[in-house]
């Protein structure tokens, strides 16, 4: 290793990289050192003692302004991703001692070629060709190393930090904006870009949006430039099209919006706009068809908890955590699992606050609504009652009849009734009973 570093030029402090000659042989050095160090144990211990890690920020400070270094730049930040993500101490070293953020941003600014036109605000230009394949692996390489050295960022604690990830927001802002040599390289790209936000704090994400001029785009929303949420959107139902690998592909970015919905207003209006226009045409369940909202409320009822749990926590949001709005949109089939386990099953709405401004519903939902079934969710043509045409006596026997098969399966233990509790979360059905007869009786005593 000690062989490789010196090889790699990554022992030389002072320093320039001059001798154009010597590039091949620093590029093959620091693959090798990314080989070793991948499949060794041994080698990742030894990294931190011979403090590799300051010496590829070194590296990579010299190759800031320096030609033909793409190679040497790409296998510097790859070298650093995989220091950063196969030993802890490494990535707390690079957060706290050698300013790794900082410089680890700056290589992603270069490799983007950021412009700026203000304060966290690139210049925008819709017409740029795509971006080189040795800048877009550079790019990427970055952003998977920042990913790992900002975790467990959700917390600002200094004026200092707030700007930092204000900088970093806006440089990933940018680069959503940014197409790559082919599509699958700007996808990737894309993806690495939302899997960083997602560690950047929140209050920190009003950057993604900004004042519109009228020729900056045609994607806006009360005066703010959408873009860079509209790239979301389309990424998220692309993934959802996608079929597969939903809890790696999907949960990131629909995880990005849900925070962003839920602290942003205006990124929140313009995404229900997009995802929950209001409803008209209600004669299909709300999980049939080809919208964003059919899809995601497939979703709703995946396989995968996970996956299961955030696209409904999206929609809800959306919703802005109100239980009659979101069965408006999903029904109570759908939402059923959400609800039980926020404890909402008797209705109300979330923890969070949200502005006061109201829905209004279309006069087909209006006119519609009083037939509209719950639990699907639709428009259901009235079905003849098989009752109608029976006796009082076969009413009973049919009554009987069904609390006997409920008995059999409960006392097999097949199934376990189930009631909801005052408070609005599910209990065995003799305790959720109880307590609604004691708050009956409690409330009789205080008249």
């Amino acid at each position: 290793m000690q062989i490789l570093v010196r090889l790699a030029k990554l022992d030389t402090v002072e320093d320039p990289l001059e001798r154009v000659s010597e590039f091949p042989v620093i590029v093959e050095a620091l693959k090798c050192l990314c080989n070793i160090i991948f499949n060794s144990a041994v080698a990742q211990k030894l990294s931190l003692e011979l403090n590799l890690a300051a010496m590829l920020c070194n590296l990579l400070k010299k190759c800031k302004d320096q030609q033909l270094v793409g190679d040497i730049k790409c296998f510097d930040l790859r070298l650093l991703f995989l220091l950063s993500l196969l030993h802890t101490d490494i990535r707390s070293q690079l957060r706290q001692e050698l300013q790794g953020v900082q410089v680890l941003t700056q290589a992603l600014e270069s490799s983007l070629n950021v412009r700026w036109t203000g304060e966290y605000k690139a210049a925008e230009d819709r017409d740029r060709p795509p971006l080189p394949l040795q800048e877009t692996n550079c790019a990427i390489e970055a952003l998977k190393a920042l990913f790992n050295v900002t975790l467990d960022s959700w917390n600002v604690h200094s004026k200092n930090e707030s700007h930092q990830f204000r900088y970093m927001a806006a440089i990933l802002r940018y680069c959503l904006l940014t197409t790559g040599p082919t599509e699958d390289k700007t996808e990737e790209l894309h993806s690495n870009a939302i899997n960083l936000l997602s560690n950047i704090p929140v209050s920190c994400l009003d950057v993604l949006i900004s004042p519109s001029s009228q020729e900056e785009t045609d994607i806006k929303y009360n005066g703010m430039n959408m873009r860079a949420i509209q790239i979301l959107l389309d990424f998220m139902e692309k993934r959802i099209d996608k079929g597969s690998s939903y809890r790696e592909g999907l949960t990131p970015v629909l995880s990005l919006l849900t925070e962003c919905c839920r602290t942003h207003r205006n990124i929140r209006k313009f995404i229900k706009a997009q995802v929950l226009p209001p409803l008209r045409d209600v004669s299909s369940r709300p999980e049939v068809g080809t919208t964003v909202r059919n899809k995601l409320v497939r979703l709703m009822t995946h396989v995968d908890l996970g996956v299961k749990q955030i696209a409904a926590e999206f929609l809800f949001v959306l919703c802005k955590e109100r239980v009659d709005s979101l069965l408006k949109y999903t029904g109570y089939g759908n939402a059923a699992g959400l609800l039980a386990a926020r404890g909402l099953l008797a209705g109300g709405r979330g923890d969070h606050w949200y502005s006061d401004d109201e829905d209004t519903d279309t006069e087909e939902y209006k006119s519609a609504k009083p037939n509209i079934n719950l639990i699907t969710g639709h428009l259901e043509e009235p079905m003849p009652n098989p009752m109608d045409e029976m006796t009082e006596e076969q009413k009973e026997y049919e009554a009987m009849k069904l609390v006997n098969m409920f008995d059999k399966l409960s006392r097999d233990e097949l199934i376990k009734p189930m009631g909801v509790r005052p408070d609005g979360t599910m209990a065995p059905l003799e305790e959720a009973a109880s307590q609604y007869h004691t708050n009956k009786q409690d409330s009789s005593d205080s008249d």
